[in-house]
């Protein structure tokens, strides 16, 4: 089995940090107090409660009348913090990329929606269909949860911009194919999408085909960040640049609406993602473009 194989097959036994059970409406701060967590966010379309975690930018608090865009990520227990990571003391480092971004004037302010993942169902929930041997299948109803129940709920609760514009996806590895797929499905809600080292291999490559299904229903293309590190084996490498050849020919500009990323020395792990939050976060949401 070649490295991303036997990477994804890792990832899927993700512990999350358990969930209590209350409503999600309560939240409570972080170790930063820009950083502020909702436990057991409820859901009708699928069984785990989850908790979500939501960045504000620096001056969020003092400016009572501002809104600002929105990037939703998976694996939200990966993104700020290395107690809760996958891989104990190794995040994403979110919080300090989008700070340096917003400090130094090349990211727009925004604010950034962690979604933590169900551990053992995050295969299930981060795959557009099933495999006769891994099962999964469920990012449909993953996508409900995501646009029917938690965008309302952040509108309510923080000062987001609704427009597609404004609103991007992200995420790496099973959770970089579950952002195309649902970027591909729902473009009037995404403009902006960060694919870090997809998962192209799951079920024979089927995102290939939902890319050729779905491209011609695409009124605008969303904007898409797609990257592999080079050590991350010569398949995965493979798969991800025929994944931007499909995205080419159905539509996507390089240099407009993609980004096409081989990564020196990028591995498929926490700390080679982490480095590469900064420069996506400048792609898809740069200074001045809101």
């Amino acid at each position: 089995m070649e490295i991303e194989e036997k990477s994804a097959l890792n990832l899927i036994s993700t512990n999350a940090t358990e969930s209590p059970l209350i409503e999600a409406a309560s939240s409570e701060s972080t170790r930063h107090p820009r950083l502020h967590l909702h436990t057991g966010f409820k859901s009708r379309f699928l069984p785990d409660l989850r908790d979500i975690i939501v960045y504000v930018p620096p001056g969020y608090m003092g400016d009572t009348d501002a809104r600002f865009p929105v990037l939703y990520l998976h694996d939200g227990q990966n993104l700020f913090d290395g107690e809760t990571s996958y891989i104990k003391g190794k995040a994403w480092q979110v919080r300090e990329a989008a700070d340096a971004g917003i400090k130094s004037g090349e990211v727009a302010p925004l604010i950034i929606v962690g979604i933590y993942n169900t551990g053992e169902r995050r295969l299930a929930e981060y795959t557009p269909e099933p495999s006769d041997h891994l099962g999964g299948g469920e990012a449909d109803a993953y996508g409900l949860l995501i646009t029917q129940e938690l965008m309302p709920w952040i509108a309510n609760n923080y000062r987001v911009r609704q427009d597609r514009d404004s609103t991007g996806m992200g995420g790496a590895s099973l959770g970089g194919l579950v952002t195309l797929y649902l970027g591909l499905r729902y473009p009037e809600k995404f403009g902006r999408l960060a694919v870090l080292s997809p998962s192209v291999w799951w079920n024979r490559k089927c995102i290939l085909s939902h890319i050729n299904e779905l491209s011609p229903e695409i009124w605008e293309r969303p904007r898409v960040w797609l990257d592999v590190g080079d050590k991350e084996g010569q398949r995965t490498i493979r798969d991800v640049e025929l994944l931007a050849r499909r995205l080419k020919a159905n539509g996507w500009k390089p240099g407009e609406t993609l980004h096409v990323e081989n990564v020196p020395g990028g591995m498929h792990d926490e700390t080679s993602w982490a480095r590469r939050v900064g420069p996506f976060l400048r792609f898809l949401f740069p200074a001045g473009a809101q």
